[in-house]
């Protein structure tokens, strides 16, 4: 059924990575302190853009095999995790910056009333100090870290869980994100899902993925919503 717009909704969540803000420089960078630090080539930030979206773990795999779904050796896993872990977090936000469109699109969406959620794959020991240092944490009511629950998007529980945390119907509350990850999650939660062009979609265009709506920035959403009383 084709969705109709302005869309009544009670919450909103969004993603981190490629939604709210440009991560990639930083995470390139922690990915080749690594690799240097194991004596392997370095990776190019185009090539990092199509890894992020699973967490640190993934990313890091992806690094060491070149591969979206291949394991590496455990031993060097480990190994890399841990220094992976090192350097990015002792500068998670040191080119990190919100894309055009998001702190005025959070300001508007808090201002017409929306209760607001965070959802990311990243992990909370990164989500916290990358939001607070970019200033768009106070704009949260809760934040839902890769590893804050069992399950991590694609998997709707993170949805679900900021649901149950306000007290709203999943079909009551928007997802806005930038890759497949976002809608499958959304899709299996019943929740709408709008998508930014910008993010990180491992190359494919967001027009390819099951959602309800293209918008060019955060605040261009504000455009298609309404609060639902």
């Amino acid at each position: 059924m084709a969705m109709t717009f302005p869309l009544a909704v009670r919450a909103v969540m969004i993603d981190l990575d490629g939604t709210l803000l440009d991560t990639a420089e930083d995470l390139a960078d922690a990915a080749s302190a690594m690799l240097n630090d194991l004596a392997m080539p370095p990776v190019e930030l185009a090539e990092i853009k199509g890894y992020i979206g699973n967490g640190v773990s993934r990313l890091v795999k992806r690094c060491l095999t070149r591969d979206l779904d291949a394991e590496p050796e455990a031993v060097l896993f480990e190994r890399a995790l841990q220094s992976y872990q090192k350097h990015y977090g002792a500068h998670v936000s040191r080119k990190s910056r919100p894309f055009p469109g998001v702190v005025e699109g959070l300001q508007r969406l808090q201002h017409m009333g929306f209760k607001l959620a965070c959802v990311t794959n990243k992990a909370e020991q990164f989500t916290l100090p990358l939001l607070k240092d970019t200033g768009l944490l106070s704009y949260f009511d809760i934040v839902v870290s890769g590893d804050s629950l069992p399950k991590k998007k694609p998997d709707p529980l993170p949805l679900l869980h900021a649901a149950q945390h306000f007290a709203v119907a999943p079909a009551d509350m928007l997802l806005i994100g930038d890759s497949l990850n976002d809608t499958i999650a959304a899709r299996a939660a019943g929740c709408p899902v709008f998508c930014v062009p910008y993010g990180y979609n491992r190359g494919r265009p967001v027009t390819e993925l099951d959602l309800d709506a293209v918008v060019p920035s955060l605040l261009a959403a504000t455009e298609l919503l309404l609060l639902k009383v």
